[in-house]
């Protein structure tokens, strides 16, 4: 396991795309008394680029001396007017009630979760929510666990108890899990007396870093994966890195891939940061996932506050999803994880191996160096790199043609453009491009 002295942490590039600000705020708690240290406010203009330099041996001696020994967490905001809200990140953030409390509105909450995440953290999580505050009641609802229980169906057990229990206006729905959890935790909150108030507590890295941050909520349909819901932002996102010491390997792999994806598009240090440093990811070293985890919110929160509900900018975020959600849909849900799909999708364009890398390289749009060091990345963190052997080029042509990126008859896709880090998301490629690169992945 790599110490955290060993761990090259990149500058951290900020916004320049438009006038903005960044909050990163460390909180700490001394002796049951909270400590705060004013939040480091950065602005940063649309005509220059400002980069915030963190050196490896600086952040953790800064943390320290914060907290003097004690538990902090970091802080990163999701700009959204009268709808942003703070994402906290650390190491035993559901043992820190104060975090949770102060966003549960009025006296009933409603715990959605699942068989696998229920005997670990729901007590702990009902106790958060009680502790001190003899007023509030806490329901949960237990749901099976998997990708192929997200439909409408096990969606209506969540309104079932709602309904039962009386909960009303007021009360807070709070998603305890993986994607799957939160995606319909948050759907539910959206519908339910036409929306309640709702928080995140994702207990997967792919959840962390990905799905619990930005408001997307929904269930799958049969005939294509996230066709129904709503955007829908949540008070706020707890994460207790913690909960990742119980999560598989395989869990922790499949949202590495989306941790990989951040530095593809849009953050090439960071890309640079995992090349260094995936052995320590896999080997769950704390500083290591506490850092990856701070990045990738960092760069969703970014273009989340640009582009809500996923009209251009935002909709980069999906590079190789078209792909890995046809590889879903085919292949049937929860038979490969999220990530994994998501990973072959992005690798199949390389050195004809992976997909939307692949096409970006035959397209002229990218070298073959950045092809390479995809492939690479990718399998030392043990991800596949090629669709099952059951995916046809009629099979994906057909599923991702109800995409959720289909406008107009036309699909569009996400795909690398220029120097790692950069991507485009257009509709204007070469269609025999796109053929060959499924008949390079697929055995017919």
């Amino acid at each position: 396991m790599a110490s955290s002295s060993s761990l090259v942490q990149p500058s951290v590039r900020l916004p320049s795309k438009n006038p903005s600000v960044r909050r990163f705020a460390l909180v700490g708690r001394t002796n049951h008394s909270p400590l705060r240290l004013n939040p480091i406010r950065i602005s940063v203009s649309a005509s220059h680029r400002t980069r915030l330099d963190v050196q490896a041996s600086s952040a953790p001696a800064m943390m320290e001396e914060a907290t003097s020994g004690s538990r902090s967490s970091t802080v990163v905001d999701v700009d959204l007017g009268n709808r942003s809200y703070p994402i906290y990140i650390g190491s035993g953030l559901l043992d820190e009630h104060d975090l949770l409390q102060r966003h549960v509105t009025g006296k009933q909450v409603l715990v959605v979760t699942n068989t696998t995440v229920a005997p670990l953290y729901l007590d702990k999580v009902i106790k958060a929510l009680t502790d001190g505050k003899p007023n509030v009641t806490v329901e949960s609802v237990i749901l099976p666990d998997g990708e192929k229980y997200k439909d409408m169906d096990t969606l209506m057990k969540v309104f079932d108890k709602a309904i039962e229990t009386r909960l009303d206006r007021k009360c807070t729905f709070v998603a305890l899990g993986g994607g799957v959890i939160g995606d319909m935790c948050g759907f539910a909150a959206a519908a339910f007396l036409r929306g309640v108030n709702f928080i995140q507590i994702p207990t997967t890295l792919m959840a962390q870093v990905d799905s619990s941050v930005g408001g997307k909520t929904g269930v799958n349909h049969p005939l294509g994966k996230n066709l129904i819901g709503a955007f829908y932002q949540p008070q706020c996102v707890l994460i207790d890195t913690d909960t990742l010491n119980t999560l598989p390997d395989r869990e922790l792999a499949s949202g590495i891939a989306e941790v990989v994806k951040y530095g593809l598009i849009r953050d090439a240090e960071f890309f640079e940061w995992q090349e260094k440093n995936m052995q320590a990811l896999l080997s769950r070293d704390p500083s290591a996932l506490a850092y990856a985890i701070k990045r990738s919110c960092e760069n969703k929160a970014e273009v989340v506050s640009l582009d809500e509900k996923e009209s251009g900018l935002r909709a980069t975020l999906n590079l190789g999803h078209t792909f890995g959600h046809a590889i879903e849909t085919g292949f049937g849900y929860g038979q490969w994880l999220h990530g994994e799909a998501v990973a072959a999708g992005t690798v199949l364009h390389l050195c004809l191996s992976v997909m939307a890398v692949d096409m970006s390289y035959r397209l002229g749009w990218i070298d073959d160096t950045i092809v390479k060091r995809v492939l690479n990345i990718l399998q030392k963190a043990k991800l596949p790199t090629t669709p099952p052997d059951m995916m046809t080029v009629e099979k994906f042509e057909s599923l991702m043609a109800v995409d959720k990126k289909v406008a107009d008859g036309l699909l569009r896709l996400i795909l690398l453009k220029g120097p790692l880090g950069n991507c485009v998301f257009t509709g204007d490629y070469d269609r025999k491009v796109l053929k060959e690169t499924l008949h390079a992945f697929c055995k017919f």
